[in-house]
């Protein structure tokens, strides 16, 4: 997959930094007639969340398209040859690797990193759905390789260039609630508590199983994985946590600069080999930092509340975020926030807006890749965050509290160290 050829790629990195960010203007280049300003794109994974992802890119020059899926890849809708389309990734990379400028990943959670560092190690931006990885060692080699290779990232998470956090941000930032000491995270959301069905099923006709599996041990087809119920096993997903808390998590991270957890606690139900559970509290420990307090994140899924929505009154929203700080609270889901007590805050003067509008999570990737510019949510910021939440998981697998230290990138147990790195199966490494 390694070529010598002066690819597109490379010149449009090369054009960009001679000529500047003005060989660009925004936000025209999305318009741009000239089919040399556009890049050639690869999508993998093309059903469910993945059409979103391919309506994202859908004026650049997607040029090949990936999915273990046959119906997807007969029903996609932009013209392209067959020898452009592929079940496995490995393949298309073969193929197209030395054309391509960058790819979308919306694929299960277990192939997420296997697909992105293959394309990365090839030169090619990523654009991968969250959360970034399966296992912390995952997270730590995408952060790095993109962070070597100068290349422009993005996880999916595109509530973040929304309206609403912004505003969150500001006020948080402003001093509006005071210094903030904890913060709640609750999901009305329920992946787990499934059990395997029993039996032997026959894979279906328009299902590449093998390429489904990717890296991952092999075991045997069963419907209850396919098409989204692999969020609900260890093997594939981390349940609600992995599912959602990157969407959530993203509020706070950005409002406080959160990094690195020091200490991670989690309760829930009976741990099972096999089944992510329903239920799970996880409690982080952050240290006191120049950006932030010492301060405590808790999450919380499925049926489970924070105490405080009782305690204060506060809207039993089925999804929230509660910051608590010393001169009050603020209250936010994805469209919609308030301060409370609503009465002490009803004659407050909210800060200037002093985040810009977003121009569109796609869009601000793809401009970040034509003009040598930033993502707001690069592997750096989103695999920090990745990496908490599945620290969040190993806690409550191993049913310890962890010390997390970020130096040496391990815990003070041993067996959860031995579940920061899966194995990979033979013929997928990456």
């Amino acid at each position: 997959m390694k070529s010598n050829k002066f690819t597109r790629r490379i010149f449009l990195t090369s054009a960009t930094l001679i000529a500047g960010v003005a060989a660009f203007p925004a936000p025209s280049f999305l318009r741009a007639q000239n089919l040399n300003s556009k890049l050639n794109v690869g999508c993998i994974g093309i059903g469910g969340r993945g059409q979103y992802n391919v309506n994202g890119v859908r004026g650049e020059n997607i040029i090949t398209v990936c999915d273990v899926d046959k119906r997807q890849l007969d029903k996609f809708n932009i013209k392209l040859q067959d020898t452009a389309k592929f079940s496995d990734y490995r393949k298309m990379f073969d193929k197209f690797g030395d054309k391509l400028d960058a790819v979308t990943v919306s694929t299960p959670d277990h192939t997420h990193a296997a697909i992105s560092i293959t394309a990365m190690k090839l030169g090619i931006n990523c654009y991968t759905e969250k959360p970034l990885a399966h296992n912390v060692n995952e997270t730590q080699q995408m952060i790095k390789i993109a962070k070597e290779k100068n290349l422009k990232t993005q996880m999916g998470i595109q509530i973040h260039s929304q309206q609403n956090y912004p505003r969150v941000v500001e006020l948080i930032q402003a001093g509006a609630i005071g210094k903030i000491n904890e913060v709640h995270i609750w999901v009305d959301k329920a992946w787990g508590g499934r059990p395997i069905p029993k039996g032997e099923f026959d894979v279906p006709e328009y299902l590449d199983w093998d390429a489904w599996l990717g890296p991952a041990a092999f075991r045997a087809y069963n419907p209850c994985y396919v098409p989204g119920g692999w969020r609900s096993y260890w093997a594939f997903g981390t349940g609600t946590l992995g599912d959602m808390a990157c969407h959530f998590f993203d509020l706070p991270y950005w409002a406080l600069g959160l990094r690195r957890p020091a200490k991670i606690e989690a309760s829930g139900p009976p741990v099972d080999p096999e089944c992510c559970p329903l239920g799970l509290t996880v409690k982080f420990e952050y240290p006191k930092t120049d950006k932030h307090e010492a301060l405590t994140l808790t999450w919380y899924d499925n049926k489970v509340r924070p105490k405080l929505i009782k305690e204060k009154g506060l809207p039993n929203w089925k999804n929230g975020v509660i910051f608590v700080g010393s001169e009050g609270l603020l209250l936010s889901d994805y469209d919609k926030h308030i301060l409370y007590p609503e009465e002490k805050f009803k004659d407050y003067k909210r800060p200037d807006k002093s985040i810009p509008p977003s121009q569109g999570h796609y869009a601000e990737w793809l401009q970040a890749i034509k003009n040598n510019k930033t993502t707001s949510c690069n592997f750096d910021y989103s695999g920090i965050m990745t990496e908490a939440i599945l620290l969040g998981v190993i806690a409550y697998r191993t049913n310890k509290k962890l010390t997390w230290d970020e130096t040496t990138l391990k815990t003070n147990n041993a067996e959860a160290n031995a579940m920061l790195i899966s194995t990979q199966r033979k013929g997928w490494e990456f």
